[in-house]
């Protein structure tokens, strides 16, 4: 059983281990673009949580939640493969969806790779739908899926 999951905001001395692990977990394959001075650079920004989970072994999981106007992006997302199903990634979802409501944004969207099955129904099972495929979204070679999911009536200001 995992002991209760503490998530919180990362310090700019995470961002080494988030971009080390974007390049292992995420952008494989794809040229590296979220390293370290980026991810630095996120996690300083007014508009932008970074939002981790440390184990005993370091840090576990993370998501970088972008928030605009009415919309916030979940703009990356992982958790150490020994970590899955561990409640971990619902746990930053979770902190991170509740962060949007809190910004004021009506509803969060997302990207995953088509062939990353795991990562579709991790956010279908939370509540998020698949709006659209895109051919040769990610470095103009693989295919993508667009997410969304609505945290208000669409079209209520309330």
């Amino acid at each position: 059983m995992t002991p209760a999951l503490h998530v919180q905001l990362a310090a700019v001395s995470d961002a080494a281990t988030i971009a080390a692990l974007s390049r292992r977990l995420i952008e494989h394959g794809l040229p590296w673009s979220w390293r370290p001075e980026r991810v630095a650079r996120a996690i300083a920004a007014p508009n932008t949580n970074v939002a981790i989970v440390r184990g005993l072994d370091g840090l576990v999981g993370f998501g970088i939640m972008e928030y605009w106007d009415e919309d916030a992006h979940l703009v990356l997302f992982a958790v150490h493969p020994a970590r899955h199903r561990q409640g971990i990634g619902s746990a930053i979802l979770t902190w991170l969806e509740a962060s949007a409501v809190a910004a004021g944004s009506k509803r969060i969207r997302l990207e995953a790779r088509r062939d990353n099955v795991a990562a579709r129904n991790f956010y279908n099972d939370h509540g998020y739908h698949e709006i659209r495929l895109e051919r040769r979204m990610y470095s103009g070679s693989l295919d993508g899926v667009k997410l969304e999911k609505w945290l208000r009536p669409q079209g209520g200001d309330r």
